[in-house]
């Protein structure tokens, strides 16, 4: 059995999300977001080496040394999936592997708003999952994609990197293509999704102009899409996507998003009051006729408004769920402060 499986069965065992391999330290774990050593020898540029490099193949091995990083999925049988990046420092090289939970959570199960299950009935349209690295996008994306699966007969094209959760057929069938494995690139496989009669499309991330470009294009064609992007507010997130564009075609982009937009889930992970976990502070903007004119208008500062006075469809900021976790005593004042877009509201 390869060291790092000795990791792996700890980190899992301990509730970690993350392992961290970095020449100079002992492996490092993330434990209710905090960096903790584990008890083991520091690591040195030859054994970090070495242990990294017993779960690759050769032309792996030869991959990370050519480009410098590497993603890649990999499973420990009666443990889990990780997924893993590899890259080079100056020290030498290091990587982090995050554990992809083998069940799939429901959208009750990690307290989503009712409003989410409403977000998951959508047919059609762009739906949006946005947050920081680490926020719990992917797993939000497979509580709606899992309520789907268990609802509705479609057809769902995933397009991931890596490959993290693995749906089994029940209603619905799955086609899960991992990038470098299945398909060159996101825009590659984008480009014939659509001909591959999808329901649904799943980009695991939208992190360049032709990915964002052709992700409003198959929700133009009547597909639902799901995508994320690395963004804190429902505002930011629309700001991102139009500011991808040149200039000369941003005022088109405007319409086809005020078009396609359906919703924005924008969400952080916050430490519980117990300190035992985290939970998920979400904001939630869903599509509307006012939503589309202050898009196509390029009014995006009045979107926290707009969000205000949806509250009965369903909508939130992050604040207001931040002030109701308080009021439930899942966070304390302090945890929302730090989490929070108006600091002012959580000041003591």
């Amino acid at each position: 059995m390869a060291i790092i499986d000795t990791y792996f069965k700890e980190m899992a065992n301990k509730g970690a999300s993350d392992l961290h391999m970095v020449i100079g330290f002992p492996p490092l774990l993330r434990l209710r977001g905090e960096l903790v050593p584990m008890d083991f020898p520091v690591l040195t540029p030859e054994s970090n080496k070495e242990v990294l490099f017993k779960i690759l193949t050769l032309e792996q091995q030869k991959t990370v040394e050519n480009n410098l990083d590497f993603d890649m999925a990999y499973e420990l049988e009666g443990v889990g999936r990780f997924r893993c990046n590899y890259f080079y420092q100056h020290r030498g090289i290091g990587a982090v592997f995050r554990i992809i939970p083998t069940e799939i959570l429901t959208l009750e199960q990690l307290n989503m708003p009712g409003a989410v299950n409403s977000i998951a009935e959508f047919t059609k349209g762009l739906v949006l999952v946005t947050g920081p690295t680490g926020s719990g996008k992917s797993t939000t994306l497979a509580g709606i994609i899992d309520y789907i699966n268990n609802t509705r007969s479609t057809h769902i094209i995933t397009i991931e990197d890596p490959l993290e959760f693995v749906h089994k057929n029940k209603k619905s069938i799955f086609s899960q293509r991992e990038i470098g494995t299945h398909a060159k690139s996101f825009a590659d496989a984008l480009m014939v999704a659509s001909r591959e009669d999808p329901d649904i499309i799943l980009v695991g991330e939208m992190r360049d102009l032709e990915t964002i470009s052709l992700a409003l294009t198959c929700a133009e064609l009547g597909i639902l899409v799901f995508g994320t992007l690395h963004t804190n507010s429902a505002g930011k997130t629309i700001d991102r996507i139009i500011n991808a564009f040149p200039a000369d075609q941003q005022a088109q982009t405007r319409t086809m998003l005020s078009e396609s937009l359906k919703a924005i889930i924008a969400q952080q992970l916050v430490k519980t009051k117990d300190g035992k976990g985290r939970c998920a502070a979400v904001e939630i903007l869903i599509g509307s006729k006012a939503l589309a004119s202050v898009i196509r208008d390029g009014r995006t500062s009045q979107i926290a408004s707009l969000i205000q006075t949806g509250t009965a469809e369903g909508m939130q900021s992050m604040d207001q769920h931040l002030m109701q976790l308080i009021k439930e005593e899942k966070i304390t004042t302090k945890a929302a402060f730090e989490k929070a877009i108006d600091k002012k509201l959580f000041s003591t």
